[in-house]
């Protein structure tokens, strides 16, 4: 990732593995694509790897310098007790980027709606999966007990699974989710994000050596990502869904325009990328109500808001 190795017209080459290719992530994109990170002098190699186990593996065999998914990715591999564990040095979402969807339209839909129902939730351990559970037990639900979470479909897998019957409800990011309401095959009945409050959701992370070794480097992917952050915070969803576009060819521009002004509305996108100790410590209750952290980290410990002050600055 340092100054070894070199990208187009002498940029840094800099492999990003990402959660999923999702709108969630329009700052990202707008960076890329409105030449941010050029700006920077470097270029971006997007992989995307379906699982936030899955980046965190690749980043940790080498196999990406930067991993872009949820910070828990962090926590569990510092309470491994790894000596060079990976550190997050920027957010780029605040709250879970899922919506609820429903097989039947529920313009008065409530939480209590879910009791003896089965909800596709996503991988077990997953934020995605850890956030609806304390939004369940936050509306008085037990999961598990009143509501049944099935988590034997595999998340890349979840969607398909829905429209071909398995389960009532379904947990989908966009732009799948307005694009299945679209087509009138579901309907979204709720935010799990606008529920649970702001969390870490996705955030940039690198092994702790790299960060020492590649401070510059890591400084310049920072105020990218702060200038994409700016990007979506001053302009309109129309004009946002136009720079993403070329990231979701694919994906109709009204659709994407929808999806941006979704994500608009609930709040999701982080307007810096510093982490607030208060989201981080919501993010570890999540996780301890899940079940999935026996032992809290310290804040200091695996965030550096550092770069994204001086980002800011």
């Amino acid at each position: 990732m340092g100054a070894g190795c070199q990208g187009g017209e002498g940029l840094d080459r800099v492999r990003v593995c990402e959660v999923t290719h999702s709108v969630f992530y329009a700052p990202q994109y707008v960076a890329i694509n409105l030449g941010f990170f050029e700006e920077e002098g470097i270029q971006i190699e997007l992989v995307a790897s379906e699982g936030a186990d899955k980046v965190m593996t690749a980043l940790l065999s080498g196999g990406a310098d930067i991993g872009f998914a949820g910070p828990e990715a962090a926590i569990y591999v510092y309470n491994e007790g790894k000596e060079n564990h990976a550190q997050v040095f920027a957010q780029l979402t605040k709250r879970d980027g899922s919506f609820l969807l429903s097989r039947t339209q529920e313009p008065d839909f409530d939480w209590n709606d879910l009791r003896g129902k089965t909800v596709l939730p996503g991988r077990k351990g997953g934020v995605p999966y850890m956030a609806l559970e304390y939004v369940l037990r936050e509306k008085g639900l037990i999961p598990g007990t009143d509501v049944t979470l099935d988590d034997s479909v595999q998340f890349a897998n979840m969607t398909g699974a829905f429209l071909s019957g398995t389960g009532d409800y379904v947990t989908v990011f966009e732009p799948s989710a307005s694009s299945i309401e679209a087509e009138g095959k579901g309907y979204i009945v709720a935010s799990v994000g606008e529920a649970a409050g702001e969390i870490p959701y996705t955030a940039y992370f690198a092994l702790k050596d790299r960060i020492a070794e590649d401070a510059d480097l890591i400084q310049r992917f920072t105020n990218a990502v702060f200038k994409g952050q700016k990007y979506v915070a001053e302009h309109t969803p129309a004009e946002i869904a136009a720079a993403i576009a070329p990231s979701f060819p694919d994906t109709d521009l009204a659709l994407l325009e929808t999806v941006c002004r979704r994500y608009r509305e609930i709040d999701a996108w982080s307007t810096s990328p510093a982490m607030t100790k208060e989201s981080f410590d919501r993010l570890q209750t999540v996780m301890t109500q899940a079940g999935e952290l026996s032992k809290t980290v310290p804040f200091e410990a695996i965030v550096r808001n550092d770069f994204a002050q001086k980002a800011a600055e």
